[in-house]
């Protein structure tokens, strides 16, 4: 009998692996963008509201679905489930191909990133860099040599990850139970050493900067664009569902940790913006690079800003392996039902671990490290796993009516009014990212169509998809 993966993560493993995967480089990358997006503190607070119950309500659908369907593999199973082969496979081609290896790279970007406040990384002198280009037609101009000392230690980071969780899983999880302590230990220290440093002005709570707008149809333009910036901070909620089958108690646990780390990480991300704009203008914070470090500069100096600096390190280390341990699960599981390559569904038999399907989704973010910057990494995956999201929230209503008899242990809540609020945000929310992404590349201001970019990258899936039903029917 081949080996299987064993059942040992418990509620309050699976509720630090929700916050750990949640909390990793986004709040301490996005709120500068944002701001710059926004120029209002009030509109900040209230997109990172908003950005939270939205997806907490995307929870609710995924708790009912996880309790149903307590399988690793996650949303891949209930896409199956719900829409057949086809659709799972390309969810699970986009996974690997764009959101998760994306996602992975531009965490592991924050490390680099944050590395040259005690370090400088070497880069090329800009006419090297600007000297090997990979040109998409009409969607994107790529400079691999750009910033190569962060690039070069991003993929070092995931280098090492890779090797440790082929090796051990248990392994795995002490990294991001460690790496989720001192990310809370950062949080703390961010949110209590500002606040209370009396180095800060309220008025900064509702102080605009000099060029905000206040026209409607602008606010809302920003709102959307910087809506993009939260959900890519509170995405990898989902993650734990993708290891539901290696959960104790799946049907009573899953729920309780999406609800309780989710509820957690929406008032963190609230107290840590206040955090921010107390001693940061608005206008301030929008030409910050490092901005939780240029915080706490700012309240408690320069020693203060450089522990913060290396608990935001080992913070986004640790969001970085978190995602690598639950993602690679997405391959495992199409893998094993032989929709891809039945290689990448072996459980390694000396060390237990998906191994295969882990150094596909390493070497496959360590590549994806070259193509750009944080923000550029985070909008490609953003927009990619919330066509998903959508897709899944669709899902809820068609297997209510198509399998009204089946067990239920945990049932969304507000159904239907929630999960169709959900499904109309994201809608509007896909919609509006689209026309932005395109109006920003042919105006200059982005080198790449981020959300098109997405979608041909999930395309190519298509003949892959042709590939493996024709060596399943030979078979």
């Amino acid at each position: 009998m081949p080996p299987s993966l064993k059942k040992s993560i418990g509620l309050w493993s699976a509720t630090s692996l929700v916050i750990g995967s949640v909390i990793g480089a986004g709040i301490f990358m996005r709120p500068a963008t944002m701001a710059g997006q926004l120029g209002s503190p009030t509109l900040l607070l209230g997109v990172w509201l908003i950005g939270g119950v939205v997806s907490l309500f995307g929870a609710m659908i995924y708790a009912e679905l996880g309790a149903m369907y307590p399988e690793t593999g996650g949303p891949y199973i209930y896409l199956k489930e719900i829409y057949g082969e086809f659709i799972a496979f390309i969810y699970g081609w986009s996974t690997m191909a764009v959101i998760n290896t994306a996602a992975l790279a531009s965490i592991a970007f924050v490390c680099g990133n944050y590395a040259e406040y005690f370090v400088h990384l070497p880069r090329f002198d800009p006419a090297i860099e600007q000297s090997l280009k990979w040109h998409i037609p009409y969607l994107a101009d790529i400079y691999p040599l750009e910033n190569a000392g962060v690039k070069g230690l991003s993929i070092l980071i995931l280098l090492v990850l890779t090797v440790v969780n082929y090796l051990s899983t248990r392994w795995g999880n002490g990294i991001q139970f460690v790496a989720t302590v001192l990310k809370a230990l950062a949080l703390v220290l961010v949110i209590g050493g500002i606040l209370l440093s009396g180095k800060g002005h309220v008025a900064n709570f509702v102080t605009n900067a000099p060029d905000f707008h206040a026209r409607a149809f602008l606010i809302f333009v920003a709102v959307m664009a910087a809506t993009s910036g939260a959900f890519s901070s509170y995405d990898g909620w989902y993650n734990i569902n993708m290891v539901a089958g290696e959960v104790i108690d799946p049907q009573r646990n899953l729920s309780r940790s999406l609800f309780i780390g989710l509820g957690a990480c929406i008032a963190i991300y609230l107290l840590v913006n206040l955090a921010y704009l107390y001693v940061l203008p608005i206008g301030v914070m929008a030409g910050s690079s490092m901005v939780a470090a240029d915080a706490m500069e700012k309240a408690l100096g320069v020693s203060g800003a450089g522990v913060v600096a290396g608990l935001i390190i080992v913070s986004a280390f640790g969001a970085t392996q978190n995602n690598l341990l639950t993602n690679a699960r997405i391959v495992f599981a199409m893998g094993e039902g032989r929709a891809f390559f039945p290689w990448t569904g072996k459980v390694h038999p000396r060390w237990g671990t998906p191994g295969n399907s882990m150094l596909v989704i390493g070497v496959w973010s360590m590549l994806f490290v070259l193509s750009g910057s944080f923000d550029v990494l985070a909008d490609i995956f953003v927009f990619m796993a919330w066509v998903f999201y959508g897709l899944t929230a669709i899902g809820l209503f068609i297997l209510r009516w198509k399998r009204p008899h089946v067990h239920r242990p945990y049932r969304a809540w507000g159904y239907p009014l929630a999960p169709l609020a959900f499904i109309v945000f994201t809608l509007f929310y896909l919609g509006t990212t689209l026309y932005n992404d395109i109006t920003a590349y042919s105006s200059g201001k982005s080198p790449i169509i981020n959300s098109v970019l997405g979608l041909l990258l999930t395309a190519t899936g298509v003949p892959f998809y042709w590939y493996f039903q024709l060596q399943k029917r030979k078979t």
